[in-house]
């Protein structure tokens, strides 16, 4: 009988402590956006791309972790424990579009991340969300989240095909075996190729550096075949020079990095320039 009581309590304990494990995981996601909104709050009669900077500075050192989006079904993921390069950005743009309302709150801050993460700001499954930091430029151009300016500043095409994920649907767990969904990808892609689309090339960089602003999101374009972009940072000068804030996969964090982004770019030979959005 003691023993049956003893494994009855320790169930108990172990259900007690995963619960309240979840509920932590849970409320340090809220905590953490109260604490940066109420930061952001001081200062909220600055643009929002400053607001964006800031936001970016206070989540510095977060560890950098993958695939944290990649939960079926399809739903809204609110990590600010762990963040990629692409999560960073969206969570930055949301924390400081949040911050400039009357009334700052995390259910505010959530349906800013929604409507920047997803095609319209609707959920409808694994391809509503905007895979293609391309794509995800355009959708919030249009919804006046963002501004693009790659057109503007260097006023060169980037002209590919893009195809990469309904090319490799092995990669991504909810395309396999999902014809449906590589479907609508691939329909996506094809308007995608189909699109203007501009970037700044890696070597008009340094001359043209001065008409892009703290807190500008660029997408960092590649030649990697079906790709367009394959990082994503934040534009930070350092006096005269043009950094970048980002979630460094190398780093395994959040950093202000150590090269100019030219730097970055010439060191890097997949990658052949940026593409600009302004935050709005």
């Amino acid at each position: 009988m003691n023993k049956r009581i003893f494994l009855l309590a320790s169930a108990l304990l172990f259900g007690l402590t995963i619960l309240f494990a979840q509920n932590r995981t849970n409320n340090s996601d809220e905590q953490i956006c109260k604490h940066i909104l109420a930061e952001l709050q001081q200062h909220n009669n600055k643009p929002t791309a400053e607001l964006v900077v800031d936001a970016a500075k206070l989540l510095m050192n977060t560890p950098y972790v993958a695939h944290t989006l990649e939960t079926e079904p399809e739903q809204l993921i609110v990590n600010l424990r762990e963040l990629d390069c692409t999560t960073f950005a969206e969570n930055c743009l949301a924390l400081a579009r949040t911050a400039k309302t009357r009334k700052p709150s995390y259910k505010h801050f959530k349906n800013e991340l929604q409507f920047i993460r997803y095609r319209g700001g609707e959920i409808s499954g694994y391809p509503s969300r905007l895979h293609y930091f391309s794509d995800w430029i355009l959708d919030n151009d249009k919804k006046h989240t963002v501004k693009s300016i790659s057109q503007s500043i260097g006023n060169i095409e980037f002209d590919k095909t893009i195809n990469f994920m309904s090319q490799h649907p092995n990669s991504y767990k909810q395309l396999k075996n999902n014809a449906v969904f590589i479907e609508a990808l691939n329909k996506q892609e094809q308007e995608l190729t189909n699109a203007k689309l501009y970037y700044l090339p890696t070597e008009k960089l340094e001359t043209l550096k001065h008409q892009i602003k703290n807190g500008d999101i660029f997408g960092i374009t590649t030649t990697v075949d079906g790709l367009d972009i394959t990082h994503v940072g934040i534009a930070a000068f350092k006096g005269d020079e043009l950094h970048f804030l980002h979630a460094s996969s190398k780093a395994g964090k959040v950093i202000l990095s150590e090269e100019t982004l030219v730097e970055y770019l010439l060191n890097r030979k997949p990658s052949t320039g940026i593409m600009i959005a302004r935050p709005l």
